[in-house]
């Protein structure tokens, strides 16, 4: 039986994760500090035989006895709600906690998934974007924490494939949304629904004409499983 580790468990994408390797009959362990997230989203996993979850902070060494033979690197937060009132944490995140995992993939030679974002294009000139486009990057400006601390994560994860021939795989995620999105995630969809159930306007900002492009959480499950198993190590939007 494979055990798969997951970073960033108890969050949105994270704790699906969880359910669908669960069911794929692997052995999961769960790793999350709720710096952002809540154990209720894992609340219906607890007696799963499968299913092991450490409260753990990925800034710190993890001790992990159990052989893993996948890593998804899902810790961060994602919302600028939450990456700007912590802009450093966040930093530290994308580089320490990025650079443990790793160390942990290298131990085990785990096949290891990281979870990048759109925003490593920063503010695009070019719409939409591809793998091949570079971004046109503010490294200093205020929502540079998030992009800066995602573009490292790329960065040091090609160094451990390069120098350590790691297998990874880079998902660079657009705008998901699904069950047990935060209402208050400050995102478009969770502002939508929240605006619309307190029977307020509808914001739409900007002259409305751009667009943007939204994945169910199911099949963003489906495109990260498919990613973890194919033969590709460049970033993937």
């Amino acid at each position: 039986m494979k055990t798969v580790l997951i970073s960033g468990a108890a969050g949105f994408i994270g704790s699906h994760l969880c359910d669908f390797y669960l069911k794929k009959g692997f052995i999961v362990i769960g790793l999350d500090n709720f710096l952002t997230s809540s154990f209720i989203n894992l609340e219906h996993l607890r007696n799963k035989t499968n299913f092991k979850f450490l409260e753990k902070d990925v800034c710190n060494k993890i001790k992990i006895d159990d052989k893993i033979d996948y890593i998804l690197h899902f810790a961060s937060p994602a919302s600028p709600i939450d990456y700007l009132k912590m802009p450093i944490k966040t930093l530290q995140i994308g580089s320490i906690g990025t650079e443990n995992i790793l160390e942990i993939a290298k131990k085990n030679r785990s096949t290891i998934l990281l979870a990048s974002t759109s925003e490593v294009y920063g503010d695009p000139l070019e719409h939409p974007q591809n793998e091949e486009y570079y971004g046109n990057v503010n490294p200093v400006g205020q929502r540079s924490v998030y992009d800066e601390a995602k573009r490292y994560l790329e960065a040091i994860s090609f160094a451990y494939h390069r120098k350590y021939k790691l297998n990874i795989k880079i998902a660079r995620i657009f705008n998901t949304y699904g069950p047990r999105m935060r209402l208050n995630d400050g995102r478009a969809i969770p502002n939508f629904i929240n605006q619309s159930i307190n029977n307020r306007s509808i914001s739409v900002y900007g002259d409305g004409e751009q667009t943007r492009s939204f994945c169910y959480i199911s099949d963003m499950v489906k495109g990260i499983n498919s990613l973890l198993f194919s033969n590709l190590n460049s970033p993937i939007n």
